[in-house]
């Protein structure tokens, strides 16, 4: 926050002398509250421009509101995760509130737990929890205090509001381009599953399930190969070279996330293999990755209505 002499700090006082107004008025504009006219609270608003004054979050927060969100991810490295963060933004943008990131750095369930207490304990007016490795029971328990949003896992539960793709769907115009292009052989990279959290719904268990209907349905059921090597660039990389080198390598690679398919590059370069010629390559998620030039990337997704 500024200050008028360098020293001392801009309070609802000052703001209420410059505005000419009462501390009650100024109060009323910084909350928002009915009862203020348009003048009233152009003027209050020029005072604290003028003045450089910014509520006190702390004391916003004894208030009942701090106007910030706190958004939980795995990774900052997935640009799926950078893609979301854009969108919330956006809607925020002609709002009073900020969103706060806590980036584990990993699926380990005691690091995203940590952060979400964080930001409970910091008085966060809401949660917004993307993927998370959270025990299921925690996220029920937290959400009755803060109002929370679950993005991406699709257990549903009155506790929380849940944000999720039509996997199904998505996939299945996956596997029916890849078809189409005349393969058969398709394997499909995942994710490993997180024991312990009591989420029965991740996203990568509906996209596992729609790819094994989807070979299914083509007659290629025997065919169908999953490797859990990670939603990562590392992980993409080593569950490429797995695949790629094994007896049977599959002709096109289906990537459950596009931050993974961006391993798969690195691991054909490494044969000397070059796609698309010698390997189709397919992600999901439709991030901007995707659509880089020298990436090219076929990847698709398919958000709920």
């Amino acid at each position: 926050m500024q200050s008028t002499g360098g020293s001392k700090r801009v309070t609802i006082a000052d703001v209420a002398r410059s505005a000419g107004v009462s501390t009650s008025a100024v109060s009323k504009v910084l909350n928002n509250a009915y009862g203020v006219s348009p003048a009233m609270r152009e003027r209050v608003r020029t005072a604290m421009a003028d003045l450089g004054y910014r509520p006190h979050a702390a004391a916003r927060g004894m208030r009942g509101r701090t106007y910030t969100l706190g958004v939980l991810l795995a990774s900052i490295r997935n640009a799926f995760y950078a893609d979301l963060l854009d969108g919330m933004n956006a809607a925020l943008r002609d709002t009073e509130y900020a969103l706060f990131l806590g980036s584990s750095g990993s699926s380990e369930m005691a690091d995203q737990t940590r952060l979400i207490h964080a930001m409970v304990d910091r008085q966060m007016d809401g949660l917004i929890l993307i993927a998370p490795a959270v025990r299921r029971t925690e996220v029920v328990r937290l959400a009755a205090e803060v109002p929370t949003v679950v993005i991406g896992h699709h257990d549903p539960s009155p506790a929380y509001d849940c944000v999720v793709n039509q996997d199904g769907t998505g996939v299945d115009l996956v596997i029916d381009h890849l078809v189409g292009l005349g393969h058969r052989d398709i394997a499909h990279l995942s994710h490993p599953t997180v024991r312990g959290t009591q989420w029965e719904q991740r996203p990568e268990h509906h996209v596992r399930a729609a790819y094994r209907a989807a070979m299914d349905r083509h007659g290629l059921a025997d065919l169908a190969r999953i490797e859990h090597s990670g939603y990562s660039d590392e992980g993409g990389y080593r569950g490429a070279r797995e695949l790629l080198t094994s007896a049977r390598p599959p002709t096109a690679i289906f990537a459950g996330a596009d931050v993974a398919a961006t391993g798969v590059f690195r691991a054909a370069a490494e044969l000397g293999l070059r796609i698309p010629e010698d390997l189709s390559l397919a992600g999901y998620n439709n991030t901007s990755v995707a659509a880089l030039a020298p990436v090219s990337l076929t990847s698709t997704t398919r958000r709920a209505p």
